[in-house]
């Protein structure tokens, strides 16, 4: 039988003192919310974004609850931004945490598409993500340090619901990037998991959700609401901290049960 050891506390499982975390899409939206939970439980939170004035805003608001709060320019669809970016900060402070959050969906009917916007969104979704992931990973694997890697996936990466197919193929592919590299990486204690969010409620779809279309969506989820930022807490924090130690390749739904009665 295993000895539990006293010093053993289930309420320190989600301390992030000490750890640094990078946050990309960390301007607003669900990436804003991430960057301000993680601070909260006590990590560095590197808030990252094309712009950093888009930033100052929650810099203020992590350092008001007296959280540590740093922008980072950082364009995802920019290789040469990303390798930069983590360059700067691995010189000076190791990335225990990295939330793969930035993301574009365009909606259209298939025949619409064009060669641009399967770029846009491939390049933001899944090409980033992955230089950003490889990055982290190639410091880590030459310094020994475990760390955190949690891409933001989709419902729809899992259940497509049509006219976006390049959104729904690269949060598939997300998802199935995660699988892949903790096969090689797990040993190494580099864990990447992945969480799928539903339909949440942000500044960016608010409106839209108002409308029939939106109403008609909501129909469809036994939760009988949209998601709230603030119902992701647990999950961010849950992969980014030591509370979920052996869990590598994994995916976390976190939609009111719509993903099953699809």
């Amino acid at each position: 039988m295993t000895t539990i050891a006293v010093t053993d506390d289930p309420r320190n499982l989600f301390n992030l003192t000490g750890k640094t975390a990078l946050v990309t899409g960390a301007s607003q939206g669900l990436g804003r919310r991430f960057a301000w939970t993680l601070a909260r439980a006590g990590a560095h939170v590197l808030i990252s974004a094309r712009s950093t004035d888009k930033l100052q805003s929650l810099q203020e608001e992590i350092e008001g609850f007296g959280g540590k709060a740093t922008p980072v320019t950082l364009d995802v669809r920019d290789r040469d931004s990303i390798r930069k970016a983590i360059g700067q900060i691995e010189s000076t402070s190791p990335i225990d945490v990295l939330v793969n959050n930035a993301g574009v969906a365009i909606v259209k009917a298939p025949e619409r598409y064009r060669d641009e916007d399967w770029d846009a969104v491939y390049e933001t979704n899944l090409r980033g993500p992955w230089v950003l992931a490889q990055s982290v990973i190639q410091h880590r694997v030459a310094d020994g340090r475990e760390c955190s890697i949690i891409n933001i996936a989709s419902v729809l990466g899992i259940r497509p619901l049509g006219h976006i197919p390049p959104y729904a193929a690269t949060k598939a592919g997300i998802i199935n990037l995660g699988r892949d590299l903790c096969v090689d990486l797990a040993s190494k204690g580099i864990r990447i998991n992945a969480i799928a969010p539903g339909y949440f409620e942000t500044e960016m779809n608010r409106e839209w959700l108002k409308t029939e279309a939106g109403s008609k969506l909501l129909e469809g989820i036994p939760a009988g609401r949209f998601g709230q930022p603030q119902d992701l807490d647990g999950a961010i924090l849950f992969l980014a901290s030591d509370a979920s130690k052996f869990m590598n390749g994994n995916l976390i739904t976190v939609d009111g049960g719509h993903s099953a009665g699809l």
